[in-house]
């Protein structure tokens, strides 16, 4: 975590007890697109690939637990908390999900599309094929602070 991006959490957190964890990350494809969908309350949900985890050996996210969203300058923007995770295939997702995550239309057909092109491209660069029982990271999750 960067400097100011700590400044920025123990800022939020004053002389608060703070979370044991946290971490910072940007959202791929268009960090400061979807961080502003963050911020306006469209996107309350996000997905990652389960093998992607146990690839790098990182442990999934859990309920409760903060992060901090970054910009495409790596400058902090927002802190959400994880509110539900669930793993489950990419063909079960529902269109509830598919809705919170906020970005293009909405639709399912679009946030299927749009997934199963980025899923592919990230596991072909990795050797491995698409399939639509691919399992997925789902994380629900709700906007704590937007940094002004």
């Amino acid at each position: 975590m960067n400097e100011e991006t700590l400044h920025y959490w123990n800022t939020y957190w004053g002389e608060k007890k703070q979370p044991k964890e946290v971490n910072a990350w940007s959202f791929g494809g268009d960090p400061d697109g979807v961080a502003d969908l963050v911020i306006k309350g469209v996107k309350t949900a996000t997905c990652s690939g389960y093998l992607f985890y146990e690839l790098e050996q990182e442990p999934l996210p859990k309920q409760g637990q903060y992060s901090i969203v970054l910009n495409s300058k790596e400058e902090p923007v927002a802190i959400i908390r994880i509110s539900k995770v669930e793993v489950m295939p990419m063909n079960e997702v529902t269109e509830e999900f598919a809705f919170a995550e906020g970005e293009g239309d909405r639709t399912y057909q679009h946030w299927y599309s749009a997934h199963k092109q980025f899923f592919t491209n990230e596991l072909r660069k990795i050797g491995k094929e698409f399939s639509d029982d691919m399992l997925l990271v789902l994380e629900q999750f709700e906007l704590i602070h937007i940094k002004r």
